[in-house]
């Protein structure tokens, strides 16, 4: 044990105020094991003028006037004392060298109070102290731990007991210091009121997992039954760390979603959800759980969590992947395209998972990616059978969404081989079908009759039009001969196409199967038609229509030329009809 021998300062106040007035010196307060003993330490002075031959004294408890009949504890002139003290009490010092040390022995809870000393030279010197020692009497020693104790930092943590007893000396252990370390009795300490204590430390580096454990302190007397106890809890300080969160999440659009983050800390840290950069909930608690209710694509993506105290932070994040069936898939564009470009159509859409992504084209597969959000059909050199409506068609485990798009290919005219013209009795009707985009113009040509009639003569041709196909029929109606060549001409942008049509049936009629007046009225129908036409270009302008003078003979339509006397000078005929 280590002794300190260096005097406290009351003692060098009372032998610097020797033989000046009347005082007392004790420490205020002092403490002792209830069963042990307390040895008070006191000195007293009083006027060097007086020179008692003996000098007596008195011990109060809890009250410095006799008048208020307080309790004896000792008394040099009788050794008569209270019941209470009845051999506990005895006097240490020599009153005549002015030293009133007290010793109480077999110390009770009830001993525990005020001491009052009273100073007896004799008559009327008689003096009582207003100095006094408060004793506590305690049953288990006093651990003194840091205000603040961290995780990692070294601490030193003491176990203090009164040592005030000379009869009895202590002697401390520690009690549940396993794995924290080694300790050490520093020794017995005096301290500054003259009282003694024992003292122990303990020196160890607390981890977050000593938080809350539960340090005990023992002090035993050798030779006795004696023990103390006394415990103290840690409270080591330490920055969070996030031992509860969620895996990554995977959640089908329009549930409910919950995320959870749980942090040990201490003190508790303030738990913020976080999501690119915006803080969604925050709250001071050991765990934090961020609701999202009927989730959508939009909420998918990392949620992060950070906890925080004044010792430190963590954080952890999250992944949220919602599922949800496609999206309507887009196109770049509705294609137009000349007949031999190359085509790129790029077909995209959102899913989570990625969908399945299929061009259609009158339910043949054209192209399918698998697990791609893009899809890019290539069509080099396109034709028009490439030409039409075209479907692109997403699909995963949770729906399916498409979009219909077209693709316009622009190309020169083609004459389809049905064209043809066909003649019944007096009768012919050529059908001209052009497969062309955009829409051509179309002409009939006459070469032999130098004629050519197009389709913006409605008298003679009727066309009617259903995608990229056009049919232009001519009828031509009295005729005795059909025409020896009729040829169809289509054009537009791209190009010209003609085609000579063939003739299915007679080529020529005979007039002899209608008679005479059939020849008369025939004749004046062909008169009318021819008229009508020319008046009919001319009105319009067509330049391409070749004009007549009165001079010129008309082309020849329907029949070869021929007179019949009597015959009418003019008729008109308007009657179309198409090829049954």
């Amino acid at each position: 044990m280590i002794f300190l021998t260096a005097l406290p300062l009351f003692w060098i106040m009372i032998a610097a105020s020797r033989g000046g007035h009347w005082g007392a010196w004790m420490p205020s307060s002092i403490s002792a094991f209830e069963g042990t003993c307390v040895s008070i330490p006191c000195r007293f002075d009083f006027p060097d003028e007086l020179r008692p031959a003996v000098v007596h004294g008195v011990w109060y408890f809890n009250s410095p006037y006799p008048k208020n009949y307080p309790p004896v504890v000792f008394k040099s002139r009788t050794q008569v004392v209270h019941e209470s003290f009845q051999g506990r009490s005895r006097l240490l010092g020599d009153l005549g060298l002015r030293n009133c040390t007290l010793l109480l022995s077999n110390l009770s809870p009830e001993l525990g109070g005020k001491y009052y000393f009273r100073g007896d030279l004799g008559g009327y010197n008689q003096y009582t102290f207003s100095e006094h020692s408060v004793l506590d009497i305690i049953n288990t020693p006093n651990i003194v731990v840091p205000p603040e104790v961290v995780a990692g930092t070294e601490v030193e943590v003491s176990c203090m007991v009164p040592d005030n007893c000379p009869e009895l000396r202590p002697e401390l252990s520690w009690l549940g210091h396993d794995g924290l370390g080694e300790p050490a009795v520093l020794g017995r300490l005096r301290e500054d009121e003259g009282t003694w204590v024992l003292v122990s430390l303990l020196h160890f580096v607390p981890t977050r997992e000593a938080n809350g454990h539960r340090l005990g302190c023992q002090a035993s007397f050798l030779n006795t039954t004696l023990q103390f106890e006394g415990y103290a809890s840690l409270d080591v300080k330490y920055p969070p760390l996030i031992v509860e969160m969620n895996s990554s999440v995977e959640a089908i659009e329009g549930s409910h979603v919950s995320l959870l983050c749980g942090a040990d800390s201490n003190p508790p840290p303030l738990l913020t959800w976080m999501r690119d950069g915006t803080v969604l909930q925050e709250a001071v608690a050991e765990s934090l759980s961020l609701e999202l209710d009927e989730v959508t694509p939009g909420e998918d993506g990392i949620y992060a969590c950070l906890a925080e105290n004044a010792y430190g932070q963590d954080n952890r994040t999250v992944g949220l992947s919602v599922m949800y069936a496609p999206w309507k898939p887009t196109v770049n564009v509705t294609v137009v395209a000349v007949e031999g470009e190359t085509v790129s159509i790029l077909c995209s859409t959102q899913s989570n998972p990625d969908p399945i992504l299929t061009i259609f084209k009158e339910k043949q597969i054209l192209a399918t990616v698998i697990y791609e959000s893009e899809l890019q059909l290539e069509l080099p050199a396109v034709t028009p059978e490439d030409d039409g409506e075209y479907w692109c068609v997403a699909e995963n485990q949770y729906g399916q969404r498409a979009t219909a798009f077209n693709l316009s290919v622009e190309f020169a005219p083609v004459i389809l081989l049905e064209s043809h013209c066909a003649a019944a009795r007096d009768t012919v009707q050529c059908l001209c079908v052009v497969k062309s985009n955009p829409e051509p113009s179309v002409a009939f040509e006459l070469p032999s009759r130098n004629v050519t009639v197009n389709e913006t003569e409605r008298e003679f041709v009727y066309s009617e039009r259903s995608g990229h196909l056009l049919t232009s029929i001519l009828t031509l109606r009295g005729q005795s001969q059909a025409p020896q060549r009729v040829i169809c001409t289509s054009r537009n942008l791209y190009g010209t196409k003609s085609l000579e049509l063939p003739f299915q049936g007679a080529h020529r009629l005979m007039w002899a199967k209608i008679g005479p007046v059939g020849a008369v009225v025939a004749f004046a129908i062909l008169i009318a038609i021819v008229c009508y036409i020319t008046q009919t270009r001319r009105k319009k302008n067509v330049t391409e229509s070749p004009s007549f003078s009165a001079g010129d003979n008309p082309p020849v339509l329907f029949s070869s030329d021929f007179r019949i006397s009597g015959a009418p000078e003019k008729y008109e005929s308007r009657e179309v009809s198409t090829l049954e």
